[in-house]
């Protein structure tokens, strides 16, 4: 299987600037309701202030369980970098956090986040129509999460997509002025081949450098069409070192990780389904590829020690009801056994029936969305930028 190679940030703006997941929640916040000057009722979310212990963390966010024995879900999209850098965050601590209560993740990531991502140089006439395309990509993110059809929603994402072209093509002359390509070197540098003493051959260098060399000044140009060809030429000299760097797991191996008592006869039956599987897998043969995957995991099922019904409810952190739990327990055994036979489509209905009858428990339990304007840790403030 071919190894990704990265490309620039720069390209691929236009495709990562502000895409959040849409989970809508019930917030319990406190609010006032205030009537603008054009009549319509305006929410103002008040702020709050939680404390508890960190239960995990993320690059712009983190779990807390609350003193008061909630889930919340705090983001540091108003944070800089270095300030969460300087908080030093570890599991387990007491801290607390001053902010407001938003329904959704999306709801995080607001204009002025996405406006300190975007070159000091965009004027104020750009600005103020980003401004105007951002808050109608929020508002179809909104209408997306209410459609019940997959079409309805397919259309939202289209208009969705749109926008941010049409985003694109307003920041994409700022972003190439202020663009600093990296040297060939760092370039080369960043994908860990010294790491494992890989040595580049003094020819391919020469090529690679370059095509680099080209590769920058298309980037810098605006033609990103040319500019993901010559990366194309990139990718398929550097393929072999990659290739290197991250060689195929052998059939020992993926044997090992199983950790299952298979049979030495089932053993010597899964080795060429397993090797064929690889090479379909390296030819990009998808279709072949998933047939034998699925022929893999249909002879290895019956070795795969099945998750008793007790061991499942105690991944939760909620108790369920002794009356639910009936229900549960033969629905979880008759999903369990379908998946090992391969019934996927049998086995989905009854993991819908479990949904449906733990759903109310995730919507009571789920964690309040917090965007953090203040956090008090080790006896010091951060206040938001």
């Amino acid at each position: 299987m071919k190894k990704p190679i990265k490309k620039s940030w720069m390209i691929a703006s236009a495709l990562t600037i502000g895409m959040a997941v849409l989970t809508p929640l019930q917030a319990g916040a406190t609010e006032i309701k205030t009537t603008d000057s054009s009549s319509s009722t305006t929410t103002i979310q008040l702020e709050q202030k939680i404390t508890g212990k960190i239960k995990g963390i993320y690059g712009d966010g983190m779990n807390i369980k609350g003193n008061d024995g909630k889930n919340y879900y705090v983001s540091f999209y108003k944070f800089s970098t270095e300030q969460i850098e300087k908080m030093n965050l570890v599991e387990g601590q007491e801290i607390s956090v001053e902010g407001s209560v938003v329904e959704s993740y999306s709801d995080f990531y607001t204009f002025a986040v996405y406006k300190k991502e975007l070159p000091k140089e965009v004027t104020k006439e750009d600005l103020t129509k980003l401004e105007k395309m951002f808050n109608e990509i929020k508002k179809l993110e909104k209408e997306v999460s209410k459609e019940e059809t997959e079409e309805e929603k397919e259309k939202k994402y289209e208009e969705i997509n749109k926008i941010y072209e049409e985003m694109y093509k307003i920041t994409k002359p700022y972003i190439l002025a202020n663009w600093q390509p990296q040297s060939y070197e760092e370039y080369i540098q960043e994908f860990g081949f010294n790491e494992k003493n890989i040595v580049i051959k003094e020819n391919d260098t020469t090529q690679l450098k370059a095509i680099y060399a080209e590769w920058v000044q298309l980037v810098k140009s605006g033609d990103e069409e040319k500019a993901n060809d010559k990366h194309d030429e990139l990718n398929k000299i550097l393929q072999p070192y990659f290739d290197e760097l991250y060689p195929p797991q052998t059939f020992d191996e993926f044997v090992k990780e199983l950790q299952l008592d298979i049979p030495a006869e089932t053993l010597a039956k899964l080795k060429p389904v397993f090797e064929n599987a690889q090479k379909a897998d390296k030819e990009e043969d998808m279709e072949l590829s998933n047939k034998l995957w699925h022929e893999i995991y249909q002879m290895i099922s019956p070795y795969i020690k099945p998750v008793t019904f007790e061991e499942y409810m105690s991944e939760f952190e909620f108790e369920v009801s002794e009356a639910d739990k009936m229900q549960l327990k033969p629905l979880y055994e008759e999903a369990s056994a379908l998946d090992r036979e391969g019934n996927i489509e049998k086995a989905q209905e009854k993991w819908e029936a479990i949904h449906k009858i733990l759903e109310p428990y995730f919507e009571v339990n789920q964690d309040t969305l917090i965007s953090a304007s203040k956090v008090i840790i080790n006896g010091q403030d951060y206040l938001a930028e």
